[in-house]
C-alpha cells in the first residue's frame, strides 16, 4: 500500500449539457479552473459511447481492453478521481454503471461518452496531494502513484 494526505479546497457544482463529451470537458474545465486533484461523481443521463468492462485476459502485458457500446439513452452514476499526469495536466479517472432497462454496463469511462440532456457533476477539490498518474509500460494505461 502507498497513500498521500490531501485536504479538501474547493467544491465545484457542474451542470453538464446534452452532447457534452466525458471526460474530455471535465479534463478541460479542470484545466481551465486549476484543479491538479479532486474526487468525482456524476449522476444523469447519456446516450451513446463506450465503457472499458474489464481486461480481456487479466494475466495478459499489456492489458488488452474489452470495450462496450452502450446501447440507446440510459442512465448513469459514477466515482472518480482527478489527478495530473506527468506533465501536469489533470486526468480523470472514473468508472460508472450506466443502464436501460434491464440492461446494465459498467466499467472505466475513458472511451468517452456523451450527455444525454443532463449531467449532474460534483468536483471536491483536494490540496496539499503530490499524487500522479504514470504511464504503466506494462499495464498499457495510467495509473495512480501516491
Amino acid at each position: 500500500m502507498k497513500f498521500n494526505q490531501a485536504e479538501i479546497k474547493r467544491v465545484f457544482i457542474v451542470k453538464l449539457e446534452d452532447n457534452d463529451a466525458l471526460p474530455d470537458i471535465i479534463e478541460k474545465f479542470a484545466l481551465e479552473h486549476k484543479i491538479n486533484s479532486g474526487l468525482c461523481i456524476m449522476v444523469g443521463g447519456i446516450k451513446k459511447g463506450k465503457i472499458i468492462a474489464g481486461p480481456e485476459n487479466p494475466d495478459a502485458s499489456p492489458i488488452i481492453t474489452m470495450p462496450q457500446e452502450i446501447e440507446g439513452v440510459s442512465e448513469i452514476l459514477g466515482v472518480g478521481t482527478i489527478f495530473p499526469d506527468e506533465n501536469n495536466i489533470p486526468k480523470l479517472h472514473m468508472h460508472a454503471a450506466a443502464g436501460r432497462k434491464k440492461n446494465t454496463l459498467v466499467g472505466c469511462i475513458r472511451e468517452g461518452i456523451s450527455v444525454w440532456k443532463i449531467v449532474e457533476f460534483i468536483i471536491i477539490e483536494l490540496s496539499g496531494s503530490k499524487a500522479v498518474r504514470k504511464k504503466d509500460r506494462d499495464a498499457g494505461f495510467f495509473v495512480l502513484e501516491p
